[in-house]
């Protein structure tokens, strides 16, 4: 009996050592061997850690140091480091190693319509790292299938353009209040300006509204500043992610996010249940459609004949989704938009020009003259392209597919560097690292050799839902700011784009501001 038990005790060590063999070696060459034969090769795969080793060295060598002047656009090379190095070994398509998961990265634009577009039932998103799990929630951004439909429809109508120009009033004043202090700040007319901080701090006042609306802003503004915090831990967290199992461990700073985690959930329970009690009795408001009463009014409509497929631990979650993909996005743009206009002043020259045009030299823009705004529109366009906030998406395959000729198993992950995709010289032409606004001046379809060669906010079914906020605010925010200051870069400005879940300047914008001297203070907002 003894002897027995011995017996199957080492068949079940066998039966592990073989499984785990067959996932961290036997798999992985399979797969290697499986693309070898198309022409596809990478850097060899390395048991346990794939190429992680080379991918993290490549980033800390690029990163180590600014870019030196005259500044570029040339951003490739620092941002996607290890893309750059092994394109020049095993050309645009390869494959490449995160520990046993395969990875096929591609930049071919006809493959990113078939992925993103023709083909997208055949692919899912991966799931994401679980430090960004926990700051993006269980909403849009991860959800999949029917109940990622049903969120989509729902949430829909909050970002129709329609509804966001009522949002306008709101964005308007909440700029100018900005632009005045920054007055208040200089000295003879002129101020440094770090706008990145400043740039985040604006976009959540909108954010907040668009999320919770006016009866409920204070409880949402509360709950976005945990939130920030929270980010603010996750982006400390993150530079030391190859540590095995650091998350887990009780540090300070681990501690207080978990704490945090609770503390924003808890919240967000309670105002949703608040706003729930008191639905009936609430007065209908002419302004825009939140977020939060969307969802609520849908989990109610659902509830009166069946279970609801929307539950308020599924609201929460929703806001924390559009908190965390929306506000790094906005103050992203819009601080990428104003460096690129103070190294290039002969096109914050044209812009101005425009807005005072469009808009006039002291009215507060309206929700009319924005969408007339061309120039800005190429401007902001142009930075999308040469400093998108996501620089990379994965999509992983669901079953057995065919892209272009090739064979691609179900599991594997497709990378697309963004990025890559758009600093393509093959694609944009000569100019590719070049602040050219005017490869826009036909519209984003036209810009490229290729339809599908810009895609700043996703494309096909799942493009970002709020690209169209993104938009307004940061067209809002450039026109005022163009009404009122010249700017240029402060000597102590250095570039250096770099990724910590967005893309971001390393070391801060510092932006110094020339008022226009005229008397543009607190002239009330006129747009509506």
């Amino acid at each position: 009996m003894k002897g027995e038990m011995v017996l199957v005790t080492y068949l079940i060590v066998l039966v592990i050592i073989v499984k785990v063999f067959m996932v961290l070696w036997w798999k992985p060459k399979k797969i290697e061997k499986h693309f070898a034969e198309q022409g596809i090769k990478g850097p060899p795969y390395c048991l346990l850690i794939g190429n992680a080793k080379e991918i993290v060295s490549l980033m800390v060598k690029a990163g180590s140091q600014p870019m030196p002047m005259p500044f570029s656009h040339d951003i490739l090379p620092r941002v996607l480091p290890f893309y750059h190095h092994w394109k020049k070994i095993y050309g645009p398509t390869f494959l490449i190693w995160f520990g046993p998961m395969a990875r096929l990265t591609i930049v071919d634009p006809d493959i990113v319509r078939e992925v993103f577009s023709s083909k997208s039932e055949l692919f899912e998103k991966n799931e994401a790292h679980p430090l960004i799990k926990q700051l993006e929630g269980d909403g849009l951004l991860s959800l999949k299938g029917e109940k990622w439909a049903l969120h989509r429809k729902i949430i829909t109508p909050t970002f129709h353009m329609d509804n966001l120009k009522l949002l306008v009033p709101i964005a308007t004043s909440s700029v100018v209040k900005m632009l005045d202090i920054w007055l208040d700040m200089s000295d003879s007319g002129e101020v440094e300006i770090e706008v990145s901080q400043w740039y985040q701090n604006l976009t959540k006042e909108t954010m907040t509204r668009t999320a919770f609306g006016n009866m409920y802003y204070e409880d949402g503004k509360h709950i976005f500043q945990l939130q920030t915090r929270q980010t603010i831990l996750t982006s400390e967290a993150f530079q030391k992610i190859f540590i095995p199992g650091y998350r887990f461990l009780p540090t300070k700073r681990n501690r207080e996010s978990w704490k945090l985690q609770k503390e924003i959930k808890k919240r967000l329970m309670r105002v949703i249940e608040r706003r729930r009690e008191k639905w009936d009795y609430e007065e209908l408001e002419n302004g825009p459609k939140d977020l939060l009463g969307l969802l609520i009014e849908a989990s109610r409509k659902e509830s009166l004949n069946s279970s609801p497929a929307i539950t308020a631990s599924d609201i929460a979650e929703e806001c924390k989704s559009f908190f965390f993909a929306g506000d790094q996005t906005t103050s992203n743009l819009l601080t990428w938009t104003t460096v690129l206009l103070a190294m290039h002043p002969q096109w914050q020259v044209i812009a101005r020009d425009e807005v005072l045009t469009v808009c006039g030299p002291r009215d507060i823009p309206t929700k009319d003259c924005i969408s007339k705004l061309k120039s800005l529109t190429m401007i902001m366009n142009e930075s999308l392209r040469l400093y998108p906030p996501i620089v990379a998406l994965i999509r992983r395959a669901k079953v057995d597919v065919k892209l272009e000729g090739y064979n691609i198993p179900r599991g594997i992950e497709l990378l697309f560097p963004i990025l890559a995709i758009h600093h393509d010289q093959t694609i944009w032409g000569d100019d590719v690292n070049e602040f050219n606004p005017n490869r826009f001046s036909d519209g984003m379809a036209r810009a490229a050799k290729h339809p599908a060669a810009f895609l700043p906010f996703g494309l096909g079914v799942r493009t970002c839902i709020g690209q169209n906020l993104a938009i307004l605010q940061a067209k809002l925010t450039i026109a005022i700011i163009l009404q009122r200051f010249s700017f240029k870069l402060s000597p102590k400005y250095q570039h250096a784009p770099n990724v910590l879940m967005l893309l971001h300047p390393q070391y801060g914008a510092p932006i110094i501001f020339q008022h226009l001297q005229r008397d543009t203070r607190s002239e009330g907002n006129q747009g509506s």
